[in-house]
């Protein structure tokens, strides 16, 4: 049975371990040897550590570890560099803050080459280091991984102390354009590329390798690397399944890749979960969302200039989806306009939940129960299951929170609830007279729901007629039924239901 590295990011461990190594030397021969200022932007959990780790132990020349990978004989492994590697989620910040955990970081790579360090402010300190090392033992490759985690971290909660660890990086950083001469390559890894005044501006030499044509599977896992390393796994399991599941990423419009960390977890547990949703996810992105009244960000458009961009003091709620993985490439509309998409089922399913929960100010409660019993009333025609179902999903809404957020609240819930019902149930139809609330297609019969606050059944189902919803679907055998759903907020239930065939 194969070992799975799950969680592993060490490349020596992986090796020394026999865990299973999808080879991504080829991309880093590339890099080396191709250039030398590298950005690499990626969401969390995608390979990014073990990329850099994989990178460290090349530089360092410990050549039996790369035994049966792309570059073992194509490295010239009589040259080492010293590497000054970072990882800014091991430091210390949290715990001593950022400037003294840099400061301590820096005297501790010092010390590993017997170099005392004598400048005490972060920024001099590390362009030192850098000299020093270049004289003593050649130029020096510089690894810095999620170099944006002291920013990240405060977003949304203390935006004063992300202000703050912003401007001491911006400093850190800005050492190493001057210091090109002795940098025989510099990589740097994050999810976010915070730009305009702040640490990119000094940073503008760096070769952003985020949507580059060459580069879109250097992490990730693409489906011929699935296919070359998991074979015996895809003949166990539903190859089509995990596709749906875990696949789907694309930084480049041509290469898709999984989520390691997801299909990894799938091939060790066998049972299609949400792996890479629960190891964490950004908790002020749903306080935004919310805050701005969004829920329905499927087919977002977005020009490529406005993704190219993270502003702390106006924080850009597609940006975030983007770089922190929520969505990605869809469709390419015009040179540099494109449709966003969900990447796959894993994705969609968990933020809808979570996003579901938001907005019912409830993040305990789940809509399983309700989901099942709204999806057994629609296979059996059960109309008034549908009611009950509905009447449960909304009376559990505190009144005040209703009364205060109106339509928004009403129609957020309903739109995500009938997105986690899965493919055969579409929210917000459009046609080309409008769109419908809900269209829920089964193999005998589709549903066309509307939904009112504060009027009648009767006006919704009017509007399903005047604005012909269920009329593409006229010439299928199956029956089509127009529903019209009222709420009265008063009373915090559906007092009007009506349905008929059309």
């Amino acid at each position: 049975m194969q070992k799975y590295p799950i969680g592993i990011q060490d490349f020596g461990e992986i090796i020394g371990g026999g865990y299973i190594y999808v080879d991504k030397t080829k991309y880093i021969y590339d890099l080396s040897t191709k250039g030398k200022p590298y950005f690499l932007s990626r969401p969390r959990r995608f390979g990014k550590s073990l990329l850099v780790s994989t990178m460290d132990e090349l530089f360092k020349g410990n050549k039996e570890l790369f035994k049966g990978t792309y570059i073992y004989d194509k490295w010239d492994w009589s040259q080492r560099n010293p590497v000054i590697r970072m990882s800014f989620s091991n430091i210390g910040i949290n715990t001593s803050g950022l400037m003294n955990a840099l400061n301590a970081e820096l005297d501790k790579i010092g010390a590993s080459f017997k170099i005392e360090l004598k400048e005490t402010q972060v920024d001099t300190k590390f362009k030192e280091l850098i000299i020093a090392l270049s004289q003593l033992l050649g130029k020096v490759v510089i690894l810095i991984d999620e170099y944006d985690k002291p920013i990240i971290d405060y977003l949304g909660d203390d935006n004063e102390k992300a202000n703050e660890n912003r401007t001491i990086l911006k400093r850190f950083y800005s050492v190493l354009k001057d210091a090109d001469a002795d940098i025989r390559l510099l990589f740097i890894t994050g999810i976010s590329k915070f730009t305009k005044v702040s640490i990119f501006s000094d940073l503008n030499h760096l070769k952003d390798l985020t949507i580059h044509s060459n580069y879109g599977g250097i992490c990730g896992i693409t489906e011929n690397e699935l296919v070359d390393y998991f074979p015996d796994e895809l003949i166990k399991y539903d190859a089509e399944q995990i596709k749906k599941w875990y696949n789907g990423y694309t930084w480049d419009m041509k290469t898709k890749v999984y989520n390691p960390f997801s299909v990894l977890n799938f091939f060790d547990d066998g049972q299609f979960k949400n792996f890479w949703y629960q190891s964490g996810h950004p908790s002020f992105l749903w306080k935004l969302l919310k805050k701005v009244n969004v829920y329905d960000i499927e087919n977002i458009e977005v020009d490529l200039m406005d993704l190219d961009s993270y502003d702390i003091e106006n924080l850009d709620y597609i940006v975030l989806l983007y770089q922190t993985g929520y969505i990605t490439f869809g469709e390419q509309l015009a040179d540099t306009f494109y449709r966003m998409r969900f990447p796959n089922k894993e994705v969609e399913d968990s933020f809808n939940s979570f996003l579901w929960k938001n907005f019912r100010n409830d993040i305990s409660l789940s809509p399983t129960s309700v989901l099942l019993k709204l999806k057994k009333a629609f296979k059996e025609h059960d109309f008034e299951a549908m009611r009950e179902q509905l009447n449960v999903l909304f009376a559990s809404l505190p009144y005040d929170f209703m009364a205060k957020e109106k339509e928004v609240i009403f129609h957020a819930i309903i739109h995500l609830t009938f997105s986690l019902m899965g493919e055969f149930v579409l929210s917000e139809v459009h046609t080309h007279k409008g769109r419908c609330d809900a269209l829920a297609i089964m193999d005998d019969a589709i549903f066309c729901f509307e939904f009112k606050l504060g009027h009648s059944a009767q006006i919704a189902l009017q509007q399903i007629h005047d604005k012909g919803y269920l009329d593409a679907y006229k010439n299928q055998s199956k029956k089509r039924y127009a529903i019209g759903v009222n709420y009265d907020k008063a009373t915090r239930e559906i007092d009007d239901f009506e349905w008929e065939v059309v």
